[in-house]
């Protein structure tokens, strides 16, 4: 069943004083004995029914941490293997703070939204200088450190300290709006959410609760089409008991994601070099490396746009070959489609006009430095292409040889 838009004038009176309640109301409308089965429930299906996690299997605050700003917007079956492929390489925050950012962003490298790497690679830095090495314990601390909020903090210090503060991830939110029948979209609720999510916290149990309400979001009372009949809360479920635990929780009325198009350069010099460059530390894919190019302007071909955006952010000339791929790769906010063209140096220095950094590399180099996913196939494009010309290239002496022999 699709989801209902949002209409204002149809949320429910019930639903427009939610929002206003404070504690004691809220605690009013949940009794005493409703909270404390909803508790009971979720713990015991919690023992019996949840996931095995590599990081529930310490209490290590460095390496929740990790999998905490992992988890964020990434799914539990992507982050595993970067889990244990970061702490083979960062076992302590101690190394993690003297790593160069190009090691941490190739570790990180096809994880996604990047900020989240260059955000742990300095707030360990703070740990050791602020904390001499050793995580805070404290949530005011916790919560000054590059890219931890109130949900990531309080996921850290129940986890690692069972400290009680709650937390309110994508999960959660989407658990309590059908848990009251919440008749707005999340995200116009925080303050009510946040408020219900602190109450229902087991304060005995808060590191078992938050890894149990999480767990039973993302098995349970999933998205679309969630198992309410094993589902410890149907009880007092209200969306369920009203039929319309599929509709909600409700969401906002979306503008479709702007598309652009990009011409990208993959630059050979003669001596068998690509020219690559390296982002700006601000903004999106900062401090990555990248095959450089820009966007199409109106009524430009493919191959101007190339040149021009190669004039202007490297400052060399060049002449624009064959295609080597199109890439489609959607971001949070925007979709791309990066076609891709083999390029001839020409003249001109490079110099890193738009970037922080330039350089000639070989294709086997390549592999040396942190690129988005998206350029990621262009390199493997490059690849595949050279694998295919020294393919040919062996058959052509193979038939030299069987010709001489003969």
């Amino acid at each position: 069943m699709p989801r209902k838009p949002v209409d204002d004038r149809h949320v429910t009176a019930v639903n427009q004083s939610l929002l206003s309640l404070d504690r004691t109301d809220d605690r009013d409308r949940l009794s005493a004995f409703v909270i404390a089965s909803l508790r009971h429930t979720l713990l015991s299906w919690y023992r019996q029914c949840g996931r095995d996690l590599p990081w529930r299997q310490s209490h290590d605050p460095y390496a929740i941490w990790v999998s905490e700003i992992m988890l964020q917007q990434t799914q539990v079956k992507t982050v595993i293997p970067y889990y244990h492929r970061w702490l083979d390489v960062f076992p302590t925050v101690q190394l993690l703070a003297i790593a160069e950012q190009q090691t941490v962003l190739k570790v990180w490298e096809g994880l996604g939204y990047y900020a989240r790497a260059r955000n742990l690679h300095r707030a360990a830095q703070v740990v050791m200088s602020q904390y001499e090495g050793t995580f805070p314990d404290r949530l005011a601390a916790v919560m000054q450190l590059p890219g931890i909020g109130r949900t990531t903090a309080g996921g850290i210090l129940s986890a690692a300290f069972n400290q009680p503060w709650a937390i309110l991830d994508g999960n959660v939110k989407r658990v309590l709006a059908r848990l009251v029948a919440l008749q707005v979209p999340p995200n116009r609720a925080l303050p009510y959410l946040w408020h219900l999510s602190e109450m229902l916290l087991d304060e005995q149990q808060p590191r078992d609760f938050n890894q149990a309400i999480m767990d039973l979001g993302a098995t349970v009372c999933t998205p679309h089409q969630p198992l309410c009949p094993v589902c410890p809360w149907q009880e007092h479920c209200q969306a369920y008991n009203q039929g319309i635990q599929t509709t909600l929780p409700m969401s906002e009325t979306r503008a479709p994601l702007p598309h652009k198009m990009i011409g990208v350069a993959v630059i050979w010099n003669n001596q068998g070099q690509i020219l690559i460059d390296r982002r700006r530390q601000e903004g999106l894919l900062g401090g990555l490396w990248e095959f450089p190019g820009g966007k199409v302007e109106a009524d430009e071909t493919i191959a101007a746009c190339i040149q021009r955006e190669i004039r202007e952010e490297l400052g060399i000339e060049i002449t624009v070959g064959d295609r080597l791929i199109v890439v489609d790769h959607a971001y949070s906010h925007f979709r791309v489609t990066l076609n891709v063209h083999h390029c001839c140096y020409v003249s001109g220095e490079p110099q890193a006009i738009e970037c922080d950094e330039v350089r000639w590399v070989t294709l086997a180099e390549l592999d040396q430095f942190p690129f988005p996913k998206a350029n990621v196939q262009i390199i493997e494009a490059l690849k595949q292409e050279e694998r295919q010309k020294a393919g040919g290239r062996r058959q052509k002496a193979e038939g030299k040889s069987k010709h001489a022999d003969s």
